[in-house]
């Protein structure tokens, strides 16, 4: 049967793809549907027809999925920020290992890669160490909201909707931190809108609040407050934050960037300390590390021990090594590795991120790390040191062709690929495979209740 824009159709779900999205199958077309759990058995309008697929929305549910369960917060299915919390935990987990699986096989042509069981985080609820809420002048009102006539349209401080750029769903609780962040997030909103003073609006470009960002440290137990706005103007953001500061022994950190830039970005082009210390202090391991506004931290501390052990453990480190940290951002891996390496060097764009890994070797007395702040192709370039293992932890996009084409050709041992995108790491292991076997991927669940998934994979040189 051919399908049309409009036709309502009965489907099974088979499983959840790349991004989150349910497939279904109609004679052979692919039918993408979001949220949905694999089993469902439901009643979807198609909303767009391509040659090859067809994308539809839920009508109806007729038959629930066994993996399908009650989310618990209020906000699910609106809000953009775990939108998987109807997914029984145990499915999630499995979905993300399928999801690397036939990223391999699909995008890399690579099979008979092991691939383990993800690590699940020990905290499904609660386990943010970092989380970043809009403030807008427009707020996006669910359909609950519509009828109610006592809502102001004109603020919001919260999270975006999917497909929304300019519109922030208003949120007092948010599950994936610790309670004490709501706390402050009711505080916060309580004051900005008894203030008078306007929202930041994404499409005016006016007002005066843009984000509010909250760090916690889960082994001191302490929180960085950082509050965003789009000009200096001290004499609105320091009673807020004397009130916090007075209220909550437990934040130490309050911070005020200033962005004046259009970019919707939490980073300020420069901060102002309010209240306390400019930083918070967290301990992995036996290691501490000092965390500002800015600095690149992973966002669940629990999973962020694991992934490191995973990397040590993948490295085969026996003390004689000289390992390098592509992508090195504060020196985490580095300070993990170097109690069994004779040398790491960690390569990293961010002056600020090397300023932070140099002081977090400092204060781990770590005297073999050394970091070069510069480009990635440069510093291999120029690098006088002949590794033995080299550590990559690159961004979303993956690494570029030449930087993949420069590590072949220093021909290490071993090569720890650390990624949070499936289909850059299947990719860019593909580009690898004629000198390099992939012996194992051990991905870990640093973000329960999204499709995000962070894998760790072990290279071995083969000629």
């Amino acid at each position: 049967m051919s399908v049309a824009k409009g036709e309502v159709l009965k489907v099974e779900i088979e499983k959840l793809v790349s991004g989150g999205r349910g497939i279904a199958r109609v004679d052979g077309l692919a039918v993408f549907v979001d949220r949905v759990v694999p089993g469902d058995e439901v009643r979807v309008k198609v909303v767009r027809k391509k040659k090859n697929y067809a994308e539809a929305r839920i009508v109806d549910l007729i038959r629930p999925s066994a993996f399908r369960v009650k989310a618990p917060c209020s906000y699910s299915g609106t809000c953009g920020g775990c939108p998987w919390q109807f997914i029984a935990y145990e499915k999630q987990l499995s979905c993300k290992r399928e999801h690397i699986m036939d990223a391999l096989e699909h995008i890399g042509r690579i099979k008979g890669v092991q691939v383990h069981p993800p690590v699940a985080s020990p905290k499904q609820f609660g386990y943010r160490n970092k989380m970043e809420f809009s403030f807008s002048d427009r707020r996006w009102r669910p359909p609950e909201e519509l009828s109610a006539g006592n809502i102001r349209e004109d603020f919001a401080l919260g999270l975006h909707v999917p497909g929304t750029f300019d519109k922030v769903l208003d949120i007092d609780t948010c599950l994936l931190q610790p309670n004490l962040g709501n706390s402050i997030l009711a505080d916060v909103r309580s004051y900005v809108r008894k203030s008078g003073i306007p929202p930041y609006g994404l499409k005016s470009h006016k007002g005066f609040w843009r984000f509010l960002m909250l760090r916690h440290s889960f082994h001191y137990d302490t929180w960085l407050v950082n509050i965003v706005t789009s000009r200096e103007e001290r004499s609105w953001v320091q009673p807020l934050a004397d009130t916090l500061y007075e209220k909550y022994q437990e934040v130490v950190s309050i911070v005020n960037n200033v962005n004046t830039r259009r970019a919707a970005i939490a980073l300020g082009e420069y901060e102002i300390l309010l209240a306390g210390e400019p930083f918070i202090k967290e301990k992995i391991g036996r290691f501490e590390f000092t965390i500002s506004a800015n600095s690149f931290f992973q966002t669940n501390t629990d999973c962020a021990r694991r992934l490191y052990e995973i990397v040590r453990d993948y490295s085969g480190l026996t003390g004689r090594e000289v390992v390098l940290d592509l992508y090195s951002g504060t020196g985490t891996i580095p300070i993990f590795l170097s109690s069994r390496a004779k040398k790491v060097i960690g390569i990293e764009i961010s002056e600020n991120a090397v300023r932070d890994a140099q002081k977090n070797c400092q204060k781990n007395q770590i005297e073999n790390c050394l970091f070069i702040c510069g480009d990635i192709k440069a510093g291999l370039k120029h690098l006088q040191d002949k590794p033995d293992v080299i550590v990559v932890d690159p961004p979303r996009a993956g690494m570029p062709p030449d930087v993949i084409k420069l590590i072949g050709g220093l021909s290490p041992s071993i090569i720890i690929y650390v990624s949070c995108n499936p289909a850059t790491m299947a990719r860019d292991l593909a580009m690898l495979k004629q000198n390099y076997h992939v012996l194992e991927i051990q991905p870990v669940d640093m973000f329960p209740h999204t499709p995000h998934i962070e894998s760790v994979a072990r290279l071995e040189l083969t000629k």
